[in-house]
């Protein structure tokens, strides 16, 4: 039997050797590849969208460390209760921090976690802008430039946070399961 990745039937196209490449790599680094990947099989075009905007926000040049950009992923997805990316960003948080509990401290409340006043800042910003992104102003954005965020970090913060509350209702809307090997990653 199939593991289920979302409750839609979408049978995955024909992948080129460009895809199926990109997956062996996942598989190499991973260990396996993301169902929020397979889930998107069913058309390319929509795969290398996600996947070039998620290497980009993610991995790509920042300000912001992977780290940091993982906590956002986190924070946003807790708000958004978004199971699959709380448990997949959870555990890359878990991984890069070396720290078992910050994941989880995370989703619960960012802030009972020990975080620098710089971070806590990025996180207060990434939350409002998800429960409340007609109330962002201009003293928010201060806010993090006196944090020592410079107008480009803050941009990465709302592009990722942004970002995150997109795909956090594509998960929920389409019930995406994340992998099970997240549930055990970097314990």
């Amino acid at each position: 039997m199939t593991e289920r990745i979302t409750a839609l039937d979408l049978p995955a196209g024909e992948l080129s050797e460009g895809t199926r490449k990109y997956f062996e790599v996942c598989r190499e680094k991973l260990g396996m590849v993301p169902n929020v990947l397979q889930s998107l099989t069913f058309d390319e075009a929509k795969l290398r969208a996600f996947s070039d905007t998620y290497n980009d926000l993610m991995l790509g040049d920042s300000g912001l460390s992977k780290l940091e950009r993982e906590m956002i992923a986190v924070v946003v997805s807790s708000v958004n209760k978004c199971f699959y990316c709380l448990t997949a960003h959870g555990a890359a948080v878990r991984e890069l921090s070396g720290d078992p509990v910050l994941g989880e401290m995370l989703v619960m409340n960012f802030r009972a976690a020990e975080l620098p006043p710089k971070q806590r800042a990025m996180l207060e910003f990434a939350e409002k802008l998800t429960e409340a992104p007609s109330k962002i102003d201009e003293p928010d954005r201060q806010r993090l430039r006196d944090a020592g965020f410079t107008d480009r970090d803050v941009y990465d913060i709302a592009n990722t946070a942004a970002f995150f509350n997109m795909t956090n209702r594509l998960a929920s809307a389409i019930d995406m399961r994340p992998n099970p090997e997240y549930h055990s990653a970097a314990r």
